[in-house]
């Protein structure tokens, strides 16, 4: 430890925002402008649907008076969710939200590197930083004044780097994973739009009750919420632009029916919706093995759906329900103000075209193949991320090191 040296982030970087853009600055199309929403979208690498602009000759006139981010550039978010960075790249074209976002720039790089920086914002050292000095009670802050003052231990340069290559090369392989995964969906959506039209003939239409059984979670009380080998599905496990998370687990000591067991591939749909946007209500998803509990269960804002009909696979009624058909049922099935509720008939309810035996048969064999590899992934994965997190601090401590 004796290489490694003290600064204040202010003496590693310039910390600043941007200029002000106002209501009227807005256009419908042109250099766009990010809030805290798009650069947590751009750090989890998902689509961003950008809803404000600004024009190009305003980007041009900032540009050359007060600088705009470039490569290397790290933002940070800095009100509500905190201390999600960004690191701007050569391709990167936007502006920026003052108060929403700080800006680190001029990163001094003969004494930090920009990547282990990047990844030391991410890492638990980081993020403690960043909550000692967050200000606000109803809305969390980080303040600019706040941040110029915190304190990072560094290792010598070239230590830097090496760290920031072995760290960025599990988070590669992470990246690659992630990105199969999304690719093996893709196939299975689009060979399911190929094989089964959503809309024709009135008189061909079923009910999805025809061929499923919905089983509702477990009502449960905070009480019951403690250390556990059990664990409850809830509905922090259905990622707002689909897919499963296993973080959303929580730990549960209260009783369940066998019927509310789940295992890795059962399909579950979320029956409750706190978001103002209904993102998350009527979506899907396939319980993903967690291996910290011995057992699975659902959460009452979740129901488990079970095929009755022995050619119905749950492959088939999980890419039927990522439909924008069936979102928009699900919609219009839901009430409620501030938290969302579906409807007990919501799924039982939903109309498509009857399918054909054989078609369904071929579509789950062969989705079944690639949902095998989705699976497969995900524990590697999991284990890739597990090493990360646990090298990670280890790295940025000075418990462990990266040998030449």
């Amino acid at each position: 430890m004796s290489e490694w040296k003290e600064y204040k982030l202010s003496e590693v970087a310039e910390i600043t925002s941007s200029k002000r853009i106002f209501f009227a600055d807005y256009v419908k199309s042109g250099v766009p402008f990010y809030r805290s929403k798009e650069i947590i979208n751009k750090f989890n690498k998902q689509e961003i649907q950008t809803e404000l602009f600004i024009t190009e000759e305003k980007f041009e006139e900032i540009k050359e008076k007060f600088g705009v981010p470039v490569k290397d550039d790290i933002l940070l978010t800095s009100v509500g969710t905190l201390g999600i960075p960004y690191l701007v790249t050569e391709k990167d074209y936007f502006y920026f939200k003052d108060g929403n976002l700080t800006w680190f720039r001029n990163i001094d790089k003969s004494k930090i590197d920009v990547s282990y920086f990047y990844i030391w914002l991410q890492s638990r050292i980081g993020k403690q930083k960043l909550d000692e000095i967050s200000i606000g009670s109803t809305q969390a802050a980080l303040t600019i004044a706040g941040l110029k003052s915190i304190e990072i231990l560094l290792p010598e340069l070239n230590e830097q780097k090496r760290i920031a290559i072995a760290l960025n090369s599990i988070d590669a392989k992470i990246n690659l994973l992630n990105s199969q995964n999304k690719t093996l969906e893709q196939i299975s959506e689009t060979l399911f739009r190929k094989w089964f039209a959503m809309e024709g003939e009135s008189n061909k239409l079923v009910f999805l009750e025809e061929y499923v059984e919905c089983i509702n979670g477990v009502s449960y009380k905070s009480s019951e919420l403690n250390l556990s080998k059990v664990g409850m599905v809830s509905l922090k496990s259905f990622n707002r632009d689909g897919g499963f998370s296993i973080e959303g687990f929580k730990e549960f000591t209260g009783r369940f029916k066998e019927k509310q067991v789940v295992v890795e591939g059962d399909l579950i749909v979320a029956h409750t919706d706190i978001t103002q946007d209904a993102d998350v209500i009527g979506n899907p998803a396939l319980v993903i093995d967690n291996p910290n509990f011995e057992i699975m269960t659902i959460s009452m804002d979740i129901v488990k759906v079970v095929p009755k009909v022995d050619w119905i696979g749950i492959e088939f009624l999980y890419f039927l329900m990522r439909t924008r058909e069936f979102k928009n049922h699900c919609e219009g099935c839901a009430n409620g103000s501030t938290v969302l509720h579906l409807n007990k008939q919501a799924i039982p309810t939903f109309e498509f075209l009857r399918p054909e035996r054989e078609k369904v048969l071929e579509f789950t064999r062969q989705s079944k193949e690639l949902q095998k590899k989705f699976f497969s992934n995900h524990k590697q994965l999991r284990n890739l991320i597990l090493l990360r997190d646990t090298l990670l601090p280890k790295l940025m401590n000075g418990e462990a090191t990266i040998e030449n």
